[in-house]
């Protein structure tokens, strides 16, 4: 669900190179350990084979209060290009336009650095 990510970025368009899972709660870690299995089994495309035991899992036995488990999968993917590309283009049209660059020269900065950083 995209409201749930720190990053909007759709991850089909990327290769996980590494990833985390966090449960809390009463899990069993064999059964944590089979379906993480399994599900990079399944979906081997959207991982790197060049780096071999690229998931990590990690398993408290305390759930979360007024919750019986919980869990949090942290992926870090090539697919974050995508939102790197998009302010990019975003920083090139509101530099083109100028807009609010008078904040910056105002505090001593030349246009000059900018254009740089493009």
């Amino acid at each position: 669900d995209p409201k749930n990510m720190m990053g909007a970025s759709d991850f089909r368009n990327g290769r996980y190179l590494t990833c985390s899972a966090i449960f809390r709660g009463r899990v069993a870690m064999k059964e944590v350990e089979d379906q993480m299995r399994n599900v990079q089994n399944k979906n081997s495309s959207y991982f790197v084979e060049w780096i071999p035991n690229n998931i990590q899992t990690a398993l408290c036995a305390i759930p979360p209060r007024g919750l019986t488990m919980s869990s949090t999968f942290i992926g870090n993917s090539t697919s974050i290009q995508e939102l790197f590309k998009r302010v990019g283009e975003q920083f090139t049209a509101m530099f083109r336009r100028k807009a609010f660059l008078h904040w910056y020269t105002g505090e001593g900065m030349d246009e000059m650095e900018f254009t740089e950083a493009e």
